[in-house]
């Protein structure tokens, strides 16, 4: 299977909503860190005319646009949805999460709850936004790993704040447990009805400078954003320059889920894989399968770093300073993979896969 990866981030926002920088400027600091694509996700407003390819001294850059949709009038905030490719504006249908996710579906559009295990800063004042509906339904995936949310729970104190504000890569270790577990959880239960969760991992890139006491610093620039959390997706062809053809590449595989999440702090990503052999040929993250008679599951890292295979939310398998994993699967169940690497005396969350889906 002749797949090309492709690198992008799917959460930021320009001065539309909270943002510092408009879509040219996003689009060279993304092409400084080795992007391929970026989507721009304001807050509540779908911004068009600014979709295509930006080009300065780099790479050219696809530019796409969606919608960080939520109810303005709720408080606090919470029931942030990442929207993709609808071609229209949903914002009206913030109120009802679940009406917002039907709306997004006629459209043939995307929906990925955001950050949904967001915490508080109490001594700030600043709100913890999650997700709390967990009643909907439909919906296309999540936002496994959201940089600048996971970034807030290093922030509880104000020597803390101060000292992670200045020293980002040494704080940040990973998604939360608490995320990773309740991914298993929605894994398993619609892999039960036939059904995929896929998730992505995102800057929420805002360029905002922080204060702390008389000290004022951006430091989660667009550019410090894009070189840590990011999207690898696997696309049935090369991009061509295009807009709407790569555009088109880029969505299906996203809706799909062949993607893996990678932080490339601790060492680049790109090159990560993992697929299953069987009777019937290959089969890569996202995708489903038969199981038959077994599959052979192999990891295969850029690097070495602690391999972790599971099924089902459990470790099934592991190899420690490794860049090779293989695993002969003989029960049905949901196949996924984290890769850790130690940085800076500390062992980081590197990889995290999206999940093989094995049936009976």
């Amino acid at each position: 299977m002749n797949l090309i990866e492709v690198v992008g981030n799917l959460h930021m926002h320009t001065p539309y909503s909270d943002g510092e920088a408009y879509h040219a400027e996003i689009a060279a600091a993304a092409a400084r860190a080795g992007l391929d694509f970026i989507v721009v996700t304001d807050h509540n407003v779908l911004v068009r005319g600014v979709e295509g390819y930006y080009a300065d001294d780099h790479a050219p850059i696809l530019v796409l646009t969606g919608e960080e949709v939520h109810d303005q009038a709720r408080l606090p905030q919470v029931n942030h949805c990442l929207v993709y490719d609808a071609h229209r504006e949903v914002a009206q249908c913030a109120a009802d999460p679940q009406t917002l996710i039907d709306a997004v579906n006629v459209a043939g559009g995307m929906t990925f709850l955001a950050h949904p295990n967001d915490h508080a800063i109490a001594w700030v004042h600043e709100s913890a936004i999650p997700w709390v509906d967990w009643n909907v339904r439909n919906y296309t995936g999540i936002e496994l790993w959201n940089y600048m949310s996971a970034f807030k729970d290093h922030l509880q104190t104000p020597l803390a704040s101060l000292t992670h504000v200045y020293s980002p890569n040494s704080a940040v270790i990973g998604p939360g447990a608490d995320t990773l577990h309740l991914w298993d959880r929605l894994l398993v239960a619609a892999h039960a009805e036939g059904q995929r969760v896929p998730a992505v991992g995102n800057s929420d890139a805002h360029g905002t400078v922080f204060t702390v006491g008389p000290l004022r610093k951006t430091v989660f620039s667009y550019e410090h954003c894009f070189r840590c959390v990011n999207t690898h997706i696997f696309i049935a062809e090369a991009l061509r320059g295009d807009p709407v053809h790569d555009r088109v590449l880029i969505y299906e595989a996203v809706r799909e889920g062949r993607m893996f999440i990678g932080y490339d702090v601790p060492g680049q990503t790109r090159g990560f894989r993992f697929q299953a052999e069987g009777a019937e040929g290959q089969t890569i993250m996202g995708e489903r399968a038969a199981l038959g008679n077994g599959q052979t599951l192999i990891v295969q890292a850029p690097r070495r770093a602690r391999l972790r295979l599971f099924r089902n939310g459990r470790v099934i398998a592991e190899a420690a300073q490794s860049d090779r994993l293989t695993h002969r699967a003989t029960t049905p169940g949901v196949y996924r993979v984290e890769a850790w690497k130690r940085y800076r005396g500390v062992e980081r969350c590197w990889v995290l896969s999206n999940p093989i889906y094995l049936y009976q």
